[in-house]
């Protein structure tokens, strides 16, 4: 049943040639340049809202899946300053620090490429998984789209349209919830729209002030009923504030994530994971905007599937 229920989705938003055969960005050619021109101009305050969280140890990471948390150190610091005349002048008269930082690609505020989810044996657009080797992926990398993930971003603050600072663990988001939080804040979702759901499933780990289970723990997320919906919009690209944008536990077991097989490997649909959306929810209630400039590039790892990033919402 979930099988045939999978499917049937799957291929109802696959996108597999629709920009022909090389095409290695999928959605993110919804964003055109009139509307990247249209975005800039949503920017009128001056005000600018980070959407990544801080690259540290403590973080949300449990180690499930090889995934840990940053972490940093310096190779050299104040202790390595030059002191005597000789050191000064052997040094050129300065000294300086640098440091390092050792992560999974995946482990904070980040962008899945397009090679990350594989269904069938497939990526997207028909390219096979054997093309990510040891040395990376040969197709779909995170570089491909390095100047394509900027335009008008719209958040749907689906918590607060409930009335709850947090939606309940395993709460599937519809897409009537969809509709209905759009409609409440007058804001309608177009073509190209980079669309950002907050859940509000971070802001219990923020009030808590302890990233422990993040990763394990049941989250609310989109539904994977909610895939037509995104096909049918057009969006370019679609984030959230909690671990997997998707709910858990799986709306169809036994497949862990059946929202990312539509999405990555068929629709061709660019995924944001663990962003920071709280004070750009509340600046939005309290002006009523809803829509905004989003510059959110990934930083461009040659062959890679995902990337950390710290994307802008600019008002």
């Amino acid at each position: 049943m979930s099988e045939d229920v999978l499917r049937s989705l799957a291929l109802q938003v696959r996108n597999w040639g629709r920009w022909g055969p090389d095409d290695e960005i999928g959605t993110l050619n919804h964003i055109t340049p009139e509307a990247i021109a249209g975005a800039c101009r949503l920017a009128t305050a001056g005000k600018v809202f980070a959407l990544g969280i801080p690259l540290q140890r403590e973080g949300p990471q449990s180690g499930t899946r090889q995934r840990f948390n940053p972490i940093h150190t310096m190779f050299r610091d104040g202790g390595d300053q030059p002191r005597s005349p000789a050191e000064v002048v052997a040094l050129q008269g300065y000294g300086g620090s640098d440091d390092w930082v050792v992560m999974p690609l995946q482990c904070v505020t980040q962008w899945d490429s397009l090679a990350h989810v594989f269904y069938e044996g497939k990526m997207y657009n028909g390219y096979d998984a054997t093309l990510v080797t040891s040395s990376g992926a040969a197709k779909n990398s995170i570089d491909k789209t390095k100047s394509r993930i900027a335009g008008r971003g719209v958040l749907l603050d689906v918590a607060r349209h409930k009335g709850t600072r947090s939606l309940p663990a395993g709460y599937a988001i519809t897409a009537a919830d969809l509709d209905a939080t759009a409609a409440a804040e007058r804001v309608e979702v177009q073509r190209g729209d980079l669309l950002l759901i907050r859940t509000g499933h971070r802001t219990r780990y923020l009030d808590r002030g302890d990233w422990r289970h993040f990763d394990l723990d049941e989250s609310p997320g989109v539904s994977v009923h909610t895939a037509p919906w995104m096909h049918a919009r057009q969006i370019a690209a679609v984030a959230a504030d909690n671990y997997a944008v998707e709910v858990r536990p799986s709306e169809l077991p036994p497949f862990r994530s059946p929202f990312h097989i539509c999405a990555i490997p068929n629709m061709g649909l660019t995924l944001g994971e663990i962003f920071f959306l709280d004070e750009l929810a509340e600046d939005c209630a309290a002006d009523g905007r809803w829509s905004f400039l989003l510059v959110a590039p990934p930083l461009p790892v040659t062959r890679a599937v995902g990337t950390p990033i710290n994307p802008y919402a600019i008002k």
